[in-house]
């Protein structure tokens, strides 16, 4: 049988399943150029692949019948929240369909006196914050972006407030997903514990849409803190500052963010946002509990900080100025893209153990002052994750393969540390070669998973993991 036979196959297997999916969704299936354009490209430097076609779900029994008659039809499937992925993962690299979850925006339950709730895989978590509002609750997980719930579970989320409440992984309690030949699945319970089989919610936490669509989710929540304050403080270096946080984390004190800035990253916010921080190393820091605890905690984290010749701290008490410097930090990838208009972000992240952070991060910057190409670091530095952002010219192709390079020797640190190629970011296609180096035989145990759920690839393919 010649390929051309089996493309011409495909493509008319393509007209019945997009006719078919028509009469099930009418208007919100579309092939659209434009709205293909949209669901091919994320926030990242990755090139782009559009679908060809998109469709615009409601519930998990449109996406079961969806996939359904793909995976008969053999025809690709790429799950879509909200586009703010870092690493390809929404490309259509094979085209197919995409489908659109931001429809899926229920708030199903809040069981406050379990301190859970249920949500639809579309809701943000934006405007899960702001229902539990006045209810005294919150939702944890920050990654910056105001992502969908079923984005963040996919991508195993993590963000600014980790070192505290934990990533997605530590905040999920159960999913309801769709598999690839379409059956609805529940992975558990809403029981904060279980010894009840295998762990299938936390194989679908960080899948990035290759096993399975997830389409109902089951998260943890917090009561909203009596007391929230935050201080900033510079360091003479960036040594002195890391090795701070290496103490504070030691000691146990429960902080709730530890955000670094390094000074390159402080001067393009200061141009950004109009500002004016200290162009030096810098920490901010949020501290959660009581009055007296608040109190006891910043103190405790003064005192190791002077240690460091870390400045006293500065306290942001206002509304206005706690949302403005937190907006400052969340914006910190378009204040570095402001460095160099007209030029691009390759954004990337490592994690490494709390004690080798000083050392990655030297080591980085060491290689980044030898380069012309402004690349600001930032991070969580709490839990040993920082972020990378080099502005390049997308145009220089030497420039984009000087930034290949220093990419690549930062993946290559991380791992030789015992650490990963990626804290937060994920896989997506564009760190395959990478998840090879760092699991090494472990990859084949992956494949091996997921061919017994997506035998015909159809899942997100060309995404973790290369299947033949």
């Amino acid at each position: 049988m010649n390929n051309s036979f089996l493309s011409e196959k495909l493509t008319n297997n393509k007209k019945i399943v997009f006719k078919k999916i028509r009469e099930i969704l009418g208007e919100r299936f579309s092939t659209s150029k434009p709205v293909r354009e949209i669901h091919g490209k994320d926030e990242s430097y990755h090139e782009g692949f559009k679908p060809d076609a998109v469709a615009f779900v409601s519930d998990t029994d449109e996406i079961s019948k969806i996939l359904k008659l793909c995976h008969e039809n053999s025809i690709p499937v790429i799950p879509f929240g909200a586009g703010t992925s870092l690493e390809g993962h929404i490309a259509a690299i094979k085209g197919g369909v995409s489908i659109d979850i931001s429809n899926l925006s229920e708030i199903i339950q809040v069981n406050a006196e379990d301190l859970d709730c249920r949500v639809m895989a579309g809701v943000t978590r934006n405007q899960l914050n702001t229902f539990l509002r006045d209810k005294g609750l919150f939702f944890p997980i920050d990654p910056g972006a105001n992502a969908t719930l079923g984005g963040m579970v996919a991508t195993r989320a993590s963000g600014t407030t980790a070192v505290k409440y934990g990533t997605m992984k530590d905040n999920v309690l159960s999913l309801k997903v769709v598999l690839a030949d379409g059956r609805i699945i529940e992975t558990s319970k809403r029981a904060r514990k279980s010894s009840a089989g295998y762990d299938l919610t936390r194989l679908f936490i960080g899948s990035e849409g290759t096993l399975g669509i997830i389409t109902e989710i089951t998260v943890k929540l917090y009561g909203i803190p009596e007391t929230k304050s935050v201080a900033s403080c510079v360091f003479p270096n960036i040594k002195k500052a890391v090795d701070s946080v290496i103490e504070v984390i030691q000691s146990g004190v429960p902080v709730a963010r530890i955000e670094f800035a390094d000074e390159i990253q402080i001067d393009a916010i200061n141009k950004f946002e109009g500002s004016s921080y200290e162009v030096l190393p810098t920490l901010w820091m949020e501290f959660h509990g009581s009055k007296n605890s608040v109190k006891e905690q910043s103190e405790l984290v003064q005192n190791i900080i002077q240690e460091y010749e870390g400045s006293s701290f500065k306290w942001t008490s206002k509304l206005e100025d706690y949302n403005k410097l937190w907006k400052a930090r969340h914006n910190a990838a378009y204040a570095a893209a402001a460095l160099r208009p007209g030029c691009g972000i390759w954004a990337t992240d490592v994690c490494v153990p709390i004690s080798k952070l000083s050392d990655c991060i030297l080591e980085t910057k060491k290689q980044i002052q030898n380069s012309k190409i402004p690349a600001p670091i930032v991070g969580h530095v709490g839990d040993g994750n920082f972020h990378v952002c080099f502005v390049v010219d997308p145009k220089n192709i030497n420039e984009i393969n000087e930034v290949k390079k220093m990419n690549e020797d930062l993946v290559l640190r991380a791992i030789e540390m015992e650490g990963t190629c990626t804290g937060e970011h994920g896989i997506g296609y564009g760190k395959k070669d990478y998840l090879i180096k760092e699991h090494g035989e472990a990859v084949d145990v992956m494949k091996s998973i997921k061919l017994s759920l997506d035998p015909k690839n159809i899942m997100n393919p060309g995404k973790v993991l290369e299947i033949d």
